[in-house]
């Protein structure tokens, strides 16, 4: 074992600079026996580092090699199995339990008593020793021999020293000087300590030999202490001189640094008055301005201006730390804002003043609008205002109050001016619609209501036309009941549609022209905005604006937006109503001006979103939009509702019907009327609505006529829609001119089919006999066997038909559908033309009939195709 320990000592450890301590020959427990090496070993450097290392014999050769190692401060239990009875087993508890089987007890024992002292030693008894014996642990203690077991060992790790190159080779000489060296070791150490007092002897008696020259050297180093002395004194004298130089110098540079000191002082004083004096020194000549400043002429508005720009910069000045507390700069101040508080004053003043002269200048002029049909200007008022915009701007940043306050008196007063103005211009538009002249109680109207409060004949006149029952010609075709009404003309209309484009037209730059003041005067952008919810405006009659800031903080721009849209709801808030009242007067008076006023507002309102779509202008219009929309839908409504309380008279032939006129002439105005307007779709679902009741109601009231018969009914009035749409060409409505002219053509068919079954009645009944029988299965060679249907009863028909009374029949036939047929729809050749088609038709039919059914009888008609042609156009010509 102790080959082993020196083997791996050299081998493993030692190139590690490690020293073995303990080794024991283990294996695992319970598996196939693979010896190795435990070893407990310490570093020989500082700190001590130890360590349980397991070693094993490498497979490929006798050397051995390292294979794991565990830090000793990781072992936790020390489990030796049994204190009692001798067992190779004991367990280690590092990061997991390990198992070994040493070779002896002896062997276990020794290596468990190394890391018993290892622990006291490094560890500071942390590890837990488990079922190992008291004796054991006691021998362990450091005392007589076994001092030599813990402390020698650890005095050899502090202070063994591996022997160099040239000591080993004086050892090999010295013993082999004395050939007994190894045989006999105490006669060698013998032998060496002899020598060493031999050695020892001569040292002694060397030192003794030179007292004479220590006597001399402590004689040389007592005269050169007192030459150190010598020269110390003088290093002192040369120290004090230096000393007294030293403190002069130190007072001049103290000196220098106050006289520095104070320049830069005084320069740093100079530069913050200079900055003081420079950005808060107000000229005398702004002074005077902005306390009796001429705020009237271009002049005193410009000083003004100049002034209160001045005023504002210097008391926006960004002062340097603690010029605050200086009473100047707080005098400054305060002279500051008592200039400002000043001005302020003498400014909302005069603004207000010219407000209110505003209004008496204006309302002035309102005599000369009166008769005509336009607005007054208020370009000059702006003009002259707009010369106060940088002065509004400089209220708006020093002092938010009173802009405010100036904000609510332009409002009441040009609200006021405003209204009278809209008002009256609104009594003249109305006055011009309706023809009322202005001596009937002060033009006829009230603008408030919108009512027409004129002469009996003109209200008369309006009731009969807001019933909107427009009937054609043939108006005595139907029971009209109380109502008498005529179509307004053409020029009546476009009448209207100039008065309404006017009215929107004078409207539209007044708007607009008051918005753009607003925004310059006011200082508030109006084309820009924030991303994000508007704030919320509060209720213009109770006396704020918008949610301001009482600090006087500018507003965001998305509020200044909606702070220009609240202004200017409050300053034309009798436009939409006097809008509404309008287009309410000229549905009243046509309600087909509603095509009109939807084209004209859908214009304006496209206009005004493009130039900005949560403008005044824009929001108010598109609510006016939504009347006019509803009165259109209320339009179509109407026709169709009296489309369905048609009443046909029972007396007179029907015709073409009112609501099919009224179709007509509806569709012509809209066409020309919406001819590229932006709203087409709007006509295109009216379209589809009333076309989808003139057909129901054609139907309804053709089933419902007894003079006139139901295919003539259907006839006249499809073929007039039919017309109607081709001749508009309406793409919306390409269905229903395909459906309306196949209707018409099955009626003038049914209608043809149906008539010309009277002329030639029994020959139509001899001849449908015939028919039966062969469909019965009667072969037609077979049928003049017949009784009923042979030859002879053949002859007597035709017998009954010569070609006079064919005539006959056809001129009592063409008499009958003359009467059936109305006058304005022009059908009456087109019918015939028909009839004699279909006649003809027949007529090779019953020959075709008797070629078959009677072959060889030679019976044949007593007229020929000829005859029939030359009957009808006889009778064509004579009527």
């Amino acid at each position: 074992m102790t080959a082993i320990k020196h083997a791996l000592q050299r081998d493993i450890f030692t190139p590690n600079d490690e020293r073995l301590l303990s080794i024991v020959n283990v294996c695992k427990a319970g598996k196939k026996k693979k010896n190795c090496f435990l070893c407990a070993t310490v570093t020989t450097e500082r700190p001590v580092q130890v360590k349980v290392v397991k070693v094993k014999k490498s497979d490929k050769g006798d050397f051995y090699k390292r294979q794991i190692a565990w830090a000793l401060r990781d072992l936790a239990v020390v489990d030796a199995k049994d204190a009692i009875k001798e067992n190779p087993e004991f367990d280690l508890h590092f990061e997991k339990i390990y198992k070994w089987v040493a070779s002896s007890t002896a062997e276990k024992n020794a290596f468990i008593s190394c890391i018993w002292k290892l622990n006291q030693r490094y560890l500071r008894k942390k590890i837990d020793f488990v079922n190992v014996s008291s004796q054991l642990l006691e021998e362990s203690v450091p005392s007589g021999e076994n001092q030599s077991v813990t402390g020698g060992d650890e005095e050899v790790v502090d202070e063994y020293q591996e022997l160099n190159a040239r000591e080993e080779q004086d050892i090999e000489i010295m013993m082999e000087g004395c050939e007994y060296a190894i045989s006999n070791a105490e006669a060698f150490a013998e032998k060496l300590s002899r020598e060493l007092q031999v050695l020892d002897g001569a040292n002694i008696q060397s030192i003794m030999a030179s007292e004479k020259q220590v006597n001399i050297l402590m004689k040389l180093l007592d005269e050169a202490l007192k030459e150190v002395d010598q020269i110390e004194l003088k290093l002192s004298s040369y120290e004090e001189m230096l000393q007294s130089v030293k403190e002069q110098m130190d007072q001049i540079s103290e000196s220098n640094h106050l006289i520095h000191l104070s320049n830069t002082n005084n320069v740093k004083l100079l530069s913050e008055i200079e900055f003081l004096v420079n950005h808060m020194d107000l000229a005398k000549g702004h002074i005077k301005a902005l306390q009796e400043g001429d705020l009237a002429s271009s002049r005193g508005i410009e000083a003004c201006t100049n002034a209160a720009d001045a005023l504002l910069q210097c008391m926006n000045v960004a002062l340097r730390p603690g010029h605050d507390m200086l009473l100047a700069v707080k005098q400054q101040q305060q002279r500051f804002s008592d200039l400002r508080e000043l001005f302020a004053r003498r400014l909302a003043s005069h603004l207000n003043n010219v407000f209110v002269q505003q209004g008496h200048d204006q309302s002035s002029t309102l005599a000369q609008h009166s008769v005509e049909l336009t607005l007054p200007n208020h370009h000059p008022f702006h003009r002259d205002l707009l010369r106060y915009a940088k002065l509004m701007e400089w209220l708006k940043s020093t002092d938010y109050g009173k802009y405010e306050g100036l904000t609510k008196n332009y409002m009441d007063y040009l609200s006021r001016l405003y209204e009278r103005e809209i008002k009256d211009f609104f009594e003249v538009a109305k006055i011009k619609m309706t023809g009322t002249t202005k001596e009937s109680k002060k033009f006829g109207l009230h603008g408030s209501s919108g009512k027409l409060t004129g002469s009996t004949s003109s209200l008369n006149k309006l009731s009969v036309q807001s019933s909107g029952n427009r009937r054609s010609q043939s108006s005595s075709l139907l029971d009209m009941g109380n109502m008498s009404a005529s179509d307004l003309d053409v020029a009546d209309r476009t009448k209207f549609d100039k008065i309404f484009e006017q009215v929107l037209s004078e409207l539209e730059p007044l708007c607009l022209a008051e918005q753009d003041f607003i925004s310059k005067f006011f200082k508030l952008q109006q084309h820009q905005s924030i991303p994000g919810t508007m704030a919320e405006a509060e209720d213009l009659d109770g006396g704020t604006l918008s949610r301001q800031h009482n600090c006087g903080t500018p507003l965001p721009v998305s509020s200044e937006k909606d702070m220009i849209r609240q202004m200017m709801i409050k300053i034309f808030r009798c436009i939409e109503p006097e809008l509404n009242n309008l287009i309410a007067l000229g549905d009243k008076i046509d309600s087909f001006n509603s095509l009109y006023m939807l084209v004209k507002m859908s214009h304006h309102v496209w206009t005004a979103q493009n130039v900005d779509p949560a403008s005044f202008l824009s929001t108010t219009l598109g609510n006016v939009l939504v009347t006019v929309k509803r009165n259109f839908d209320k339009c179509i409504s109407n026709q169709i509702r009296q489309m369905e309380e048609v009443k046909i008279s029972k007396k007179s032939k029907v015709g073409i019907l009112p609501f099919v006129a009224e179709f007509e002439e509806f569709a012509g105005l809209a066409e020309s009327i919406f001819k590229n307007a932006e709203r087409r779709g709007d006509l295109d679902k009216a379209y589809t609505k009333l076309i989808r009741g003139v057909f129901v109601n054609v139907e309804k009231v053709a089933n419902e006529s007894q003079k006139t018969p139901r295919d003539v009914v259907m006839m006249e009035n499809f073929h007039h829609i039919f017309a109607t749409l081709s001749r508009l060409k309406i793409s919306c409505l390409e269905a229903e001119k395909k459906d309306a002219k196949q209707k018409y053509t099955d009626h003038l068919q049914s209608y043809v089919i149906y008539s010309l079954g009277q002329p030639l009645e029994k020959l139509n009944h001899f001849f449908d006999g015939v028919e039966a029988r062969v469909a019965q299965g009667i072969r037609e060679e077979e049928v003049s066997y017949q009784l009923a249907f042979n030859k002879q009863e053949l002859r007597k028909v035709i017998k009954e038909y010569p070609g006079k009374e064919v005539k006959k029949g056809l001129d009592n036939l063409y008499k009958k559908v003359d009467k059936h047929l109305c006058e304005e729809e022009n059908l009456l050749q087109v019918v015939w033309h028909s009839m004699q088609d279909e006649f003809i038709r027949q007529y090779k039919h019953f020959e075709g009939l008797i070629a078959r059914c009677y072959p060889g009888s030679g019976v044949t008609m007593e007229f020929t195709i000829q005859d029939i042609l030359d009957y009808c156009s006889s009778i064509a010509q004579s009527h």
